[in-house]
């Protein structure tokens, strides 16, 4: 599954693919004063959700989303700068179902679109037309919030077996933000993956200088069932591009770049095309046995301050213990 593919059908570059309520994009079949009630941005995209209570078909969903809205972990989505999320529900008694908001055309090629049926609940959520970037999207954060909720509540199964996945086709530069700094350089980009992986293809090489950010990083994660369990890359193996990428493309300073001066040695003196990958051991154990937290599996589990309760780590080293490593304190 490709980057794009993630982030647009399921709001999150590692999607749980078992629980269903895909997301597809639908600010084409809404009259234009119902997506303005959605949102102030211009010319936004509107995505769309549908949620079905499979494990209890009599649950009141309307009562269901009013108090996930309200409670504290909804309000997060109520307070979406972009808009607040349109709630619908399907009511067979009423006029359209009760899409009358959404007007005769669009209820109807809604219904025959997104397969809706009676006590289904119909999410619109509206976003900046942009690419995607980082690792989710609004839809997708409540698409997993409202899930969870309705499996501690006993209206969905909770999702069973594993469902893995390599996700492809990065972007391989995104713009930089408060909590994504980057590399440091003046460009307002950031390596998606980090600055030494490659573009994919020969056209991704001549796009660099053209547009970097439409360049596809040749970046790979393994995704089980929302987690990533590893991601790695192809690494850029000639010294120019290299260079190329960190001054030109990243407008990382000299001295910045003169700290990766022995890694561009090895390059010039003819580093084969390589790739690597990092794996989660400890993600995949809690994966397996069921567990959310790798302290559960790792075997001497740190503090919230970093400290080993076994060992009583960190803590003063005794003069013995300094002489035997020849160590001193400074003065």
């Amino acid at each position: 599954m490709t980057y794009e593919e993630a982030m647009s059908q399921y709001g999150s570059d590692k999607p749980d693919t078992r629980i269903g309520m895909r997301i597809s994009r639908i600010q084409h079949l809404l009259p234009a004063d119902l997506i303005s009630k959605l949102t102030s941005l211009q010319d936004p995209i509107v995505d769309a959700l549908v949620f079905r209570p499979e494990a209890n078909p009599s649950m009141n969903v309307r009562n269901f989303v009013t108090d996930f809205l309200a409670s504290p972990e909804g309000t997060l989505f109520v307070d979406n700068p972009e808009g607040a999320p349109g709630i619908f529900v399907l009511d067979a008694t009423k006029p359209l179902q009760g899409l009358q908001a959404l007007g005769f055309e669009a209820a109807e090629r809604i219904e025959d679109e997104l397969h809706v049926q009676d006590g289904d609940l119909l999410i619109l959520q509206a976003r900046q037309n942009q690419a995607f970037s980082g690792g989710s999207t609004p839809l997708g954060n409540l698409r997993l919030a409202l899930h969870a909720a309705a499996v501690r509540g006993g209206h969905v199964d909770p999702p069973m077996g594993f469902a893995p996945l390599w996700v492809t086709d990065f972007p391989l530069f995104s713009p930089v933000s408060l909590t994504e700094p980057g590399q440091g350089g003046k460009a307002g980009l950031a390596a998606t993956h980090h600055p030494f992986t490659s573009p994919k293809t020969s056209e991704d090489i001549d796009m660099l200088m053209e547009d970097p950010t439409k360049v596809i990083g040749d970046h790979y994660d393994l995704v089980i069932n929302g987690v990533e369990l590893g991601g790695g890359s192809r690494r850029i193996h000639n010294a120019e591009m290299q260079i190329l990428v960190m001054r030109d493309i990243l407008m990382m300073n000299p001295e910045r770049i003169a700290e990766f001066s022995h890694l561009l040695e090895v390059l010039r003196a003819g580093c084969p095309p390589h790739a690597g990958i990092a794996l989660g051991f400890d993600r995949l154990i809690a994966l397996m046995i069921g567990k959310t937290s790798v302290r559960d599996v790792i075997a001497f589990p740190k503090t919230g301050k970093g400290e080993d309760a076994l060992v009583n780590s960190p803590a003063p080293l005794s003069k013995e213990a300094l002489q035997t490593y020849h160590l001193q304190y400074r003065q």
